[in-house]
């Protein structure tokens, strides 16, 4: 049975998805923690885009000391990117097309695949078939301005086949194509 791959990103109320470390900050608590580690616990090898790669690659290896961190340092990263030849902090990057990339890693042994970031790749990544989840976190901010979730997507309806409330008032919709 191939791997699955989830998808899992922040957006606004207002569908803003850009920048998320100004406006997601005020609902990082034990709920949001526990719900996070799950989803990594889940996953043995991150897919990543190559504008998320570096902000986490920026960030994520001067953290340790706490589960989530020390999974999310030492997990097989993947990158699609068509202007990186190499990667650090133990990521590859993906070479040809990278939703058939994507596909032929799915097809190979492991746990489930676990992609933040949602842009370009995702686009191509949901016309292919290839996100087999979608955790969208809702968070109940308004921004006003941003790059928006999935701009110039194609129509595609979604089956909600989970939903998680917060205290903080963040809803986690688990939703498949």
């Amino acid at each position: 049975m191939p791997r699955k791959l989830i998808e899992s990103t922040f957006v606004t109320l207002d569908g803003v998805i850009e920048n998320p470390q100004d406006w997601s900050a005020p609902y990082w608590d034990e709920e949001h923690l526990a719900h996070s580690q799950m989803l990594l616990d889940r996953a043995d090898a991150l897919v990543l885009g190559r504008a998320t790669f570096e902000v986490f690659a920026s960030y994520w290896p001067a953290q340790s000391g706490d589960p989530y961190a020390d999974k999310l340092n030492a997990m097989p990263k993947h990158v699609a990117s068509r202007t990186l030849d190499r990667a650090d902090w133990n990521a590859t990057v993906l070479e040809g097309d990278a939703a058939a990339a994507v596909a032929a890693l799915k097809d190979g042994p492991g746990d489930e695949l676990l992609k933040f970031g949602t842009g370009e790749l995702d686009r191509a990544l949901l016309a292919q078939g290839v996100i087999d989840e979608l955790h969208l976190w809702v968070l109940p901010v308004m921004v006003g301005s941003g790059r928006r979730l999935l701009d110039d997507i194609e129509t595609m309806h979604l089956d909600l086949v989970d939903l998680t409330r917060f205290e903080s008032g963040v809803v986690v919709l688990t939703l498949v194509p």
